[in-house]
């Protein structure tokens, strides 16, 4: 998977439809970049939704 993608003078670019349909993105979802020490950058999507959380909390006592 490595497609090959163009920015916009605005800074833009599009994901390719292979790498939406993967990570379930869909317009409007928020993703997160993160730069490693080596230059590598990382995407993940922040498409969290409740019921991806849910169960996740408990009641003290």
């Amino acid at each position: 998977m490595a497609d090959a993608t163009t920015m916009t003078t605005k800074g833009r670019v599009t994901v390719p439809r292979e790498i939406r349909d993967r990570l379930g993105l869909k317009a409007g979802d928020k993703m997160a970049f993160t730069m490693l020490s080596d230059g590598t950058t990382v995407m993940r999507p922040k498409t969290r939704r409740l019921m991806d959380v849910a169960g996740s909390l408990t009641r003290p006592g």
